[in-house]
Order: C-alpha cells, then structure tokens, then sequence
C-alpha cells in the first residue's frame, strides 16, 4: 500500500499575500494552505498527499464542497489534489493531530494510511474495451507508483553526485508485459488481464508480436510500461492508436532492473519503443525546485506534460523519483 497520510512535524509557515485568513504550512518538501493560527512551527499534523482518497467521515465534512467524489472506481470520498488558493500552491491536506485520538502513540514519520482508512485516487483511466481481469497482479511481479520527490527530499541527497538520467513521464495506464517459465501474460496495476486480442493491456503484445518475441529470448522477463491513446486520460499525446512505453524492464531470474540504455537496447530488438529521455548525466546536481521547472512542458501535441522521473541510471531502482509538472495538476479535471 502506498504511503498517504503519515505524522509530519511543521518546519514553517509563510505569511499569504492579502489574506487575513490564511497562511501557508510547510511539511517534507511541499506547502500547504492552512487557517491562520492552527499549527506554530514545530507542531506535529497528519498529512495527506495529493491524491489520497479520505472516506466519508465528520472531520473531512469541509471538504465536500469541493473535494467530495463518487465513482465506481473510487466509491464515496474525499479527495486531496492540488489547488491555488490566494494566489498560493497548496498541495495536500494538513489537519492537527489531536484530531486523530485513535492516532495515539503515533510518531513523527509513522505511516497512517491504513490506520485512517485513506486510499489513492484512481482517475478512471479506461473508456471501454480494457480487458477482463482473471486474478490478482501475480506475485512478485512488481506495481508502478513512483514516489513524488517532496515527500522524499531526502532522495536529492542521495542521488547527489550519483549517475542519472531523467525521462518524460507519459500520461496513461501502466500496462504490464511478462514472459515466466514459457507463459505470456499481462496486468494491469492490479489485475491479470484476460488474452483477448481487443483488450487494452495486450495491445502491445498483438501490435508488436510480443508472445513470438518473448518466447525466442528464452529468458523471463517483465516489461512495464504506460499505454497511452484514445480513450485514457484525455489522451493527452493525441495518438491515433495505443501505444506501450517502456519505462522498466526486469530480469525475472536475478530480481535487477536493466539500466535504461541497456533497456532501451533491448526494447529496440523487440522492436518495441521507451519512454522518451530529456538528460542523461554523470553527477546529479539539482534542487527541487529546478527539477519543478524541469517538470513544465508540453507533450508534441501541445497539451500540457505530466512531468518527468529522475533515477540513478546504473541501478534504475535504487533512487527513482517523479516530479509532477504543477501546471497540469492544477488543470486536471475529474
């Protein structure tokens, strides 16, 4: 499950321009909109990310103006996502912890998602013709959420110095292709979808000949990348046709993920295309808010880029981060 809600401790707070009302909180590497006077710095609140998914509880009753969804892929709830208010970025939910009795005994850093019952918001990605699922994703095969680097600044650090290389972070659904033991198969984030030759997940098998290709290599692999096109997320890459963009190709037998440039090589023999790379360096220099910049842009279609992942480029998992561009957040409509 991925972390949403955890105890983070208030590092400061920032005066908004002409509000009397509001002022800016700041926890791990994003700013929150909050009423004046509710924290002091040093106070410790629960936080939650953007896209977390509150369920229907008195305390968030607030937010139904304006947050409350209902879907059948979500259900009934509240959800966090990036705003302007006053002129001013805010980016997830900062509420007291004496709010949270049954938060008692937590501390700084805990992971409450479970506890508080959060989920992540789903866009429904899909318009028709998705597949049919047949089980869970099977075990060990790996799901794709990346973390957003100002919930883990840390990984700047870490990553400083180190090789890297950063790539455009292609708005769809991330479909997943594996050849294990002689059988093809293909999830999606959660699901093991059907073999159907009109089901969204296996269009890049049949469109590339994947099951003939995957099969010759004599190796087990999982390949997972991000189908885009008619019908998913807007399309924002206005494609004609669905296309597969490899972002993550893993030798099943040893449990490492492939360098991207070894990666892109032998996405290239499958004949199959990677996700497009914008740097490719030997000493990571960066702070946060140069990467922010780096995330804006657009797609060749002109339509606003969903951002960029950064990741060491000799063990792509070892650090590996996105950075969302903040321009499209804040367009993004549900």
């Amino acid at each position: 499950m991925r972390t949403l809600a955890t105890i983070q401790e208030i590092f400061g707070i920032d005066p908004i321009k002409d509000s009397d009302y509001l002022e800016l909180a700041h926890v791990l590497g994003w700013g929150c909109v909050v009423k004046k006077g509710t924290f002091r710095v040093g106070d410790r609140a629960v936080y939650f990310e953007v896209d977390s998914f509150l369920p229907v509880d008195e305390r968030y009753e607030f937010l139904r103006k304006t947050s409350f969804r209902e879907n059948p892929d979500n259900g009934a709830g509240f959800r966090i996502k990036t705003l302007r208010l006053r002129g001013q970025l805010s980016q997830g939910l900062l509420l007291p912890l004496s709010d949270f009795p049954e938060l008692e005994g937590a501390t700084l850093g805990d992971d409450v998602t479970e506890a508080l019952g959060i989920k992540k918001w789903y866009m429904p990605e899909v318009g028709t013709g998705s597949g049919t699922a047949i089980g869970g994703r099977p075990h060990g095969i790996p799901a794709s959420d990346e973390t957003r680097i100002q919930s883990a600044p840390e990984l700047l650090s870490r990553l400083r110095g180190e090789p890297y290389y950063i790539t455009t972070k292609m708005d769809g659904t991330s479909g997943i292709v594996y050849c294990i033991d002689g059988k093809i198969g293909c999830c999606s984030r959660n699901y093991e979808i059907k073999d159907e030759v009109d089901a969204l997940y296996w269009a890049a098998v049949y469109k590339y000949g994947l099951k003939e290709k995957l099969a010759a290599l004599g190796k087990n692999v999982v390949l997972t990348g991000e189908i885009c096109g008619p019908a998913i997320q807007k399309n924002k890459l206005r494609l004609a046709e669905y296309e597969w963009y490899v972002f993550d190709y893993k030798d099943w037998d040893t449990g490492t993920y492939i360098p991207y440039a070894e990666m892109v090589e032998r996405c290239d023999a499958l004949g199959v295309p990677t996700v497009p790379l914008e740097e490719d360096g030997e000493a990571f220099d960066y702070s946060l808010e140069q990467l922010l910049e780096m995330a804006k842009g657009k797609y060749p279609s002109g339509l606003e880029k969903e951002g960029i992942v950064v990741r060491h480029k000799n063990e792509p998992h070892k650090i590996s981060f996105k950075v969302l561009n903040n321009e499209a957040l804040l367009k993004e409509k549900d």
